[in-house]
């Protein structure tokens, strides 16, 4: 049944987009639709032709009702006649490449089905990401985004709070586990801390910001993910110094201070508990990473360019059995499943867009959006440290994160020479 109503919905797709491209605010609400539906990712997503007792990255030809928002989202661009490329940039022109060289890996998968459910993920994904940078480059409502992405923080901390209440020791929030939550959370928090201190509680996007930003930093410690709550300093205080060059020191003084002596507070209420959590973690879980992590090792020296299968990794290393198989950290499992070049060019997708943040803090600088790059400089040099130890960049709600803050970097990039597309910056009151 369920089946069915994806397939009707599926068919809606082109006139509900033709249905948006009549008019800019229809488009905007499709958006926020995408945003609304990876709230409730669990509930609208469906997978065909699934395996849920494999423990891959991909366990089915999965689509979301977020999927089906992104296709009426891209579409209603097309329609208007605003899409301009399919390879935008340099970053896109990236993961495609990335996705290319994955599919060599497929001859030498034992289950070539498990490889292609992958490949329709990235199909899927590259949609999505395509859906915001177009949007974005036919509206310049940059701010949408951030309203949306700041609701999405706070209905995922609302999450979080309902499960503190139930007693759950560590609550995953809107995500399937604490750590994909908590990396998810950085970044967003790491993105509205830098709006905050540019521009103040004195105008809605600073006030916007400061909320984000307080939802997204308290789920993120509450999740209790070591290794979260370990570059928590790296990523925010990144963010931080890339935006107090641009304030003054009093206003930035008046602003981040305050938020210092709460955050303190905070975390002398919360540390014996967080103390808990280092000292109880099971040794077991560093041992078995290693293990599986050296496993990995010797699948890279045995298949170095091509690797032993997208998405196969759980057969090649512990067959018949595959419940308990996964290699924490992206980076060795894509040169184990596709090889080294395949590893090379996921590298260069992800640092091109954290490459190009420093460089966009400084010409967007007189703009409202020159906190975004700045931002979003700390959480992704956060992030991709996390995602060496622990498995967050596979998963398709962390995934959707990452590619509409790509989406915002890679706008930014295309308006950043010309500067006339950016609206003019919010009038601020004196901290």
């Amino acid at each position: 049944m369920k089946g069915l109503v994806f397939a009707a919905a599926a068919l809606c797709v082109p006139p509900f987009a033709f249905l948006l491209a009549q008019n800019r605010r229809w488009m905007r609400y499709a958006f926020v639709g995408v945003v609304a539906a990876m709230c409730l990712y669990e509930a609208t997503s469906i997978n065909f032709l699934a395996h849920p007792d494999y423990r891959g990255t991909s366990r089915g030809l999965e689509v979301s009702l977020a999927h089906l928002m992104a296709f009426s989202l891209l579409g209603a661009v097309a329609f208007s006649g605003r899409l301009r490329r399919l390879v935008p940039d340099r970053g896109a022109a990236l993961f495609l490449l990335y996705a290319l060289l994955c599919l060599p890996s497929l001859s030498a998968a034992e289950n070539v089905l498990f490889g292609l459910f992958e490949v329709w993920k990235m199909a899927l994904l590259y949609v999505l990401y395509l859906a915001v940078r177009s949007y974005l480059r036919a509206t310049d409502d940059l701010r949408t985004v951030l309203r949306a992405l700041a609701a999405f923080a706070a209905v995922n901390f609302a999450v979080v709070v309902r499960a503190h209440v139930a007693g759950v020791w560590q609550p995953h929030g809107l995500f399937p586990h604490q750590n994909s939550m908590a990396v998810a959370m950085n970044l967003l928090g790491c993105l509205f801390l830098a709006g905050y201190v540019e521009h103040g509680a004195g105008t809605r996007l600073g006030r916007l910001c400061l909320a984000g930003f307080l939802c997204a930093a308290a789920a993120a410690v509450r999740s209790y993910s070591r290794m979260a709550l370990a570059l928590m300093p790296v990523g925010y205080g990144l963010a931080w110094l890339l935006c107090v060059v641009r304030v003054r020191p009093r206003r930035w003084l008046a602003r981040t201070v305050p938020l210092a002596v709460a955050g303190l507070v905070a975390l002398a209420a919360m540390a014996p508990r967080i103390v808990q959590r280092f000292e109880t973690a099971p040794k077991e879980s560093g041992s078995t990473r290693v293990e599986l992590a050296l496993c990995a090792w010797e699948m890279v020296k045995d298949e170095p360019l091509r690797g032993v299968g997208l998405n196969n990794w759980g057969i090649k290393i512990n067959p018949p059995d595959t419940s308990d198989a996964l290699v924490e950290t992206v980076y060795l499992l894509t040169a184990a499943e596709c090889g080294i070049p395949a590893l090379l060019a996921l590298l260069a997708w992800f640092a091109w867009h954290l490459f190009r943040c420093i460089p966009l803090a400084r010409t967007l600088r007189g703009t409202p959006w020159a906190f975004v790059p700045a931002g979003l400089a700390g959480g992704l040099a956060a992030a991709y440290l996390q995602s060496c130890f622990e498995w967050v960049f596979r998963q398709p709600l962390n995934l959707f994160v990452l590619v509409i803050l790509f989406a915002m970097i890679s706008y930014l990039n295309d308006i950043a020479p010309a500067r006339g597309g950016v609206p003019t910056p919010p009038r601020r009151r004196p901290a």
